[in-house]
C-alpha cells in the first residue's frame, strides 16, 4: 500500500506513527467502495446493479466514503504494522483523523508493542532463606486452635463477661426521649461489636433482667453525628452462653482424626507446619530473588497488561463496577509487579529453554493420578474439563525457572 509513515514516538513500549495516506489512494479506495454499492443496492426504476454509477454516489455518498475511510485505515494499520516490524499487544489507538475532500487521509497511530527484554543480570545475587524451624510454642498453638474450633457452647445462669456470647434486645432512646421496642443482637463480649458503654450495660445484667442507664458514645465512633453523645440505653438479656473447650488428650486426637493418640496429632501437627514454612520459605526466597533482578534491570510495562491484571484481581475479588476504579488505585502497583514479575519469568524461560514441555505436564500428571489414586487419562481429562492445564504447565515452567535463578545466586 502506498503510504507514508512518520515515527513520532519510538521508545518503551510505545509507538506513535503519523500515517498519510495518498489522494490517489483515497479515490481508489472510494471507487471500488462506489463500484460494490452500484452492484448490490436498488434504485426506484432501475434493476439491481443496473443504476448509473453517478447517481449511485451522489445517493450514498456518505456511506461510500465511511466504507471506504474503515477499508483505508485498516489497510494502513496492517501495513504499518509490517512495515516497523511491530507486535502490538492491545488494540491500536487512532488519534487526530483528517479525512476531508480531495485531500490526503491523515491520522497518529499509537500502538503499545511487546516489550523485548535483555536481563543484563540475573545472577550473583545474595538472598536469605526465613528459618523453617517449627518451636514448640508454634505446635501449642495449632493445638489450641483445633480447641477453638471444636469448643462447645453451654449457657450459664451467670452475668456475662468477656468471651461469653448473648443474645440481647437493645433500644436506645430517640432525640425526643422516647424508647421505641428493643432489636435483637447476638454478641460476643469483649468481640468488638459493641460500643464499650453497651457491653458495660450487657455485663450488669443476669440472664433474664432489663437494666436501663444513659450511655456515652466513644469519640471516633463511625457516625460522626453520634460522636461523644450520651443516651439512654436499655438492654433485656435474653440468654448467656460460655465456651468450654475440650481437653487436650487422647481422645481429642481421635475425635480430631485417625490419630491413636495426643502423641500422634502432635507429630502430625509439627509436620504439617515444617511442610507450611518450607512453602512460605522457598515463596520468600523466590520474591527476594525477583526483587533482585527487577532493581538490576529497568524495562517499561504495557499499561494494557497492568490493566488486563487489574480486572483480572477484580474478577477474583468480584469487586462490584461501581468500586471498580477506586479499587484499581489501590491494586495498580501490585497488578503491575505480577506484570513485571511474569514478564522475568518469560523472558527467562524463553531464552534458557525452561518452558515446561508435554512430557514435563504428563509427568507431574501422572503424579498427581498417583496421589489420588486415579488412572493419569482420568486425571488429565478433570484438569483440562476444569480449564487447569494451562496453570500446571506454568507452575512448572516457575519451578525451572527458579531453580535456573537460584543456582546463579547465593541462597543462604
Amino acid at each position: 500500500m502506498n503510504i507514508q509513515i512518520t515515527p513520532k514516538k519510538s521508545d518503551g513500549v510505545e509507538r506513535l506513527l503519523e500515517i498519510s495516506v495518498p489522494v490517489e489512494t483515497v479515490r481508489d479506495a472510494e471507487e471500488r467502495a462506489a463500484r460494490r454499492y452500484a452492484s448490490s443496492v436498488r434504485l426506484p426504476g432501475f434493476r439491481p446493479g443496473k443504476a448509473p454509477a453517478a447517481m449511485v454516489k451522489k445517493r450514498f455518498a456518505q456511506a461510500i466514503r465511511q466504507e471506504a475511510l474503515e477499508a483505508l485505515v485498516q489497510d494502513a494499520y496492517k501495513e504499518a504494522l509490517e512495515r516497523e516490524k511491530l507486535e502490538p499487544v492491545a488494540q491500536p489507538h487512532i488519534h487526530d483523523l483528517k479525512f476531508d475532500e480531495g485531500a490526503p487521509l491523515t491520522f497518529e497511530l499509537h500502538v503499545e508493542v511487546r516489550p523485548h527484554l535483555e536481563l543484563a543480570r540475573t545472577g550473583g545475587f545474595r538472598v536469605a532463606r526465613p528459618s523453617t524451624e517449627v518451636t514448640d510454642q508454634m505446635v501449642a498453638e495449632q493445638l489450641e486452635q483445633l480447641r477453638e474450633q471444636r469448643a462447645s457452647w453451654n449457657p450459664v445462669a451467670e452475668r456475662p463477661g468477656p468471651g461469653d456470647m448473648v443474645t440481647v434486645l437493645l433500644a436506645t432512646a430517640d432525640e425526643s426521649g422516647a424508647m421505641p421496642e428493643g432489636k435483637e443482637y447476638r454478641l460476643t463480649i469483649g468481640g468488638g461489636q459493641a460500643i464499650p458503654g453497651i457491653e458495660e450495660l450487657i455485663m450488669e445484667a443476669a440472664p433474664g433482667e432489663t437494666v436501663e442507664r444513659p450511655v456515652k458514645w466513644p469519640e471516633d465512633f463511625p457516625d460522626e453525628a453520634q460522636r461523644g453523645q450520651t443516651k439512654t440505653a436499655r438492654v433485656q438479656l435474653q440468654d448467656v452462653k460460655r465456651k468450654s473447650l475440650p481437653e487436650l488428650d487422647d481422645a481429642f486426637a481421635r475425635e480430631v482424626g485417625d490419630f491413636d493418640s495426643l502423641e500422634a496429632l502432635r507429630t502430625a501437627v509439627r509436620a504439617d507446619l515444617a511442610n507450611h514454612l518450607a512453602r512460605e520459605a522457598e515463596a520468600e526466597v523466590r520474591q527476594k530473588l525477583l526483587d533482585e533482578i527487577l532493581t538490576a534491570n529497568a524495562f517499561d510495562v504495557p499499561r494494557s497488561w497492568v490493566q488486563r491484571m487489574m480486572s483480572a484481581y477484580a474478577e477474583a475479588y468480584q469487586i462490584p463496577e461501581e468500586e471498580r476504579d477506586r479499587f484499581g488505585e489501590q491494586f495498580q502497583s501490585m497488578a503491575e509487579r505480577q506484570v513485571r514479575r511474569d514478564m522475568v519469568i518469560d523472558a527467562v524461560a524463553q531464552k534458557e529453554g525452561l518452558t515446561a514441555t508435554e512430557a514435563d505436564i504428563d509427568d507431574r500428571i501422572a503424579e498427581v493420578a498417583t496421589q489420588r489414586g486415579k488412572a493419569p487419562g482420568e486425571v488429565y481429562a478433570s484438569l483440562q474439563k476444569a480449564g487447569r492445564i494451562a496453570e500446571i504447565e506454568r507452575s512448572i515452567t516457575e519451578e525451572k525457572v527458579f531453580q535456573h535463578l537460584m543456582a546463579q545466586s547465593t541462597v543462604e
